[in-house]
């Protein structure tokens, strides 16, 4: 279940949104017990620091006390915190973009005069990797945070977080196409990292190209 599936939400959550209104402590403690090491994983992404994905994560707390009056129940309790952390860490991000952003044209492919270079998503990147690597995507997420920012964001939350090409886009503040030319650079970008890191790490040869089914269009 993605974050942007809505389920039905249960007489317990509007019963939790409703202490949570009525600034119930034990109500805060218990949403935040549940809901707390998810987030966290969702601020990790984001940041290699620690410290940095916590700090986030309580900075959005701190923002649900201010805005739980606003909450309308148009979709989960968990969907709604979700947001919240990945809007607070884009804040920070965007705190932090005071220095050039390093550039990614060395890693970008060359294109050959005779045809278009077709770059897969994540999940297609991470299916290539040899047979022990496929059993978890940490490796991946690991190169992704090797990205500079901008691409960095924009695979996190089309090709890991599953939001639509729309959502994302306005999540970041970019129109749609922006983000779809974000994504296949940082794609580009991605697969030439992974290959780096696996010959760093085991010296294998470059993954070779394999035509795969895409999982996203954009």
């Amino acid at each position: 279940m993605t974050p942007n599936q809505i389920l039905a939400i249960t007489d317990d959550e509007r019963e939790l949104v409703r202490r949570l209104r009525e600034r119930d402590e034990d109500a805060f403690e218990t949403m935040i017990h549940k809901c707390a090491p998810r987030l966290l994983r969702v601020a990790r992404r984001f940041f290699s620091n620690e410290q940095d994905a916590r700090d986030v994560l309580q900075q959005a707390f701190v923002s649900v006390t201010k805005a739980i009056s606003r909450f309308e129940h148009q979709s989960r309790l968990s969907t709604w915190l979700y947001r919240i952390v990945v809007n607070e860490a884009l804040l920070e991000l965007r705190r932090r973009r005071r220095r050039a952003e390093v550039s990614i044209e060395e890693l970008l492919p060359n294109f050959d005069v005779n045809g278009k270079l077709e770059i897969d998503p994540v999940g297609a990147i991470a299916d290539e990797l040899p047979i022990e690597r496929r059993e978890t995507r940490e490796f991946v997420r690991n190169c992704i945070a090797l990205l500079p920012e901008s691409y960095r964001v924009a695979l996190l939350l089309r090709d890991i977080e599953d939001l639509t090409v729309d959502e994302a886009a306005a999540t970041i503040g970019v129109t749609p196409n922006a983000l779809k030319v974000r994504l296949h650079r940082g794609r580009q970008a991605l697969r030439s990292i992974v290959q780096r890191e696996l010959r760093a790490e085991n010296g294998l040869a470059d993954i070779k190209a394999v035509p795969r089914p895409a999982l996203h269009q954009a």
